[in-house]
Parts: C-alpha cells; sequence; structure tokens
C-alpha cells in the first residue's frame, strides 16, 4: 500500500503524485509569492475509497513544510483535509495570494 513518504513534486508539471498500482494519483497546485495554491486532487477510479488522497495530501503537506511554503487551499478536498487536521493549519496562507 502507498505510504506519505512515497509521494513526489513533479515541479515540472506543478503537481504532488503518489503512484499506486500502477495508476497516478495527483494534487495539482500553482506556485504563487512562497505559496503552493493547490487547485485541483484527482485519484483514478479504481483506487478511490482506499485513502489514497488523504496519504496524497499529508506527503504534499510534509513536503510543503520542509520547503518553509505556505499553502491555499482551493482545492476543497484540500480545504477538507485541513478542516480535518487542525494540526497542519499553521501550513495556511494568512494572507492568501490567488
Amino acid at each position: 500500500m502507498a505510504e506519505t513518504q512515497d509521494v513526489g513534486d513533479n515541479e515540472g508539471g506543478s503537481r504532488y503524485e503518489l503512484k499506486v498500482d500502477g495508476q497516478t494519483a495527483i494534487a495539482a497546485y500553482e506556485r504563487r509569492d512562497g505559496a503552493l495554491v493547490f487547485t485541483h486532487t484527482q485519484v483514478p477510479e479504481a483506487l478511490e475509497g482506499q485513502g489514497i488522497a488523504s496519504k496524497l495530501i499529508a506527503g504534499a503537506l510534509a513536503d510543503v513544510r520542509e520547503k518553509g511554503l505556505k499553502v491555499v487551499p482551493l482545492c476543497e478536498f484540500v480545504a477538507g483535509y485541513f478542516d480535518r487536521h487542525p494540526e497542519e493549519q499553521d501550513l495556511l496562507a494568512l494572507d492568501a495570494p490567488g
């Protein structure tokens, strides 16, 4: 099963990726003024219901934290993730560039 450490930042594609069983879940972002604006999360249908999106976002946020960036969660799933994980809210950009 995929783990958060398996999440990679495809900077050229402006997205985080998590490969599972030959398929790729993605969290697309735009980089703006020291923040990543998450715009879309997509998990292949065959992988839905397995917690893949949560692992993807957890791994992405760990990378964001390591890079010293902030997050603007325009994506509904990412916004919900922050609601469910208040310990991550220090990553939210207070002056959201968008």
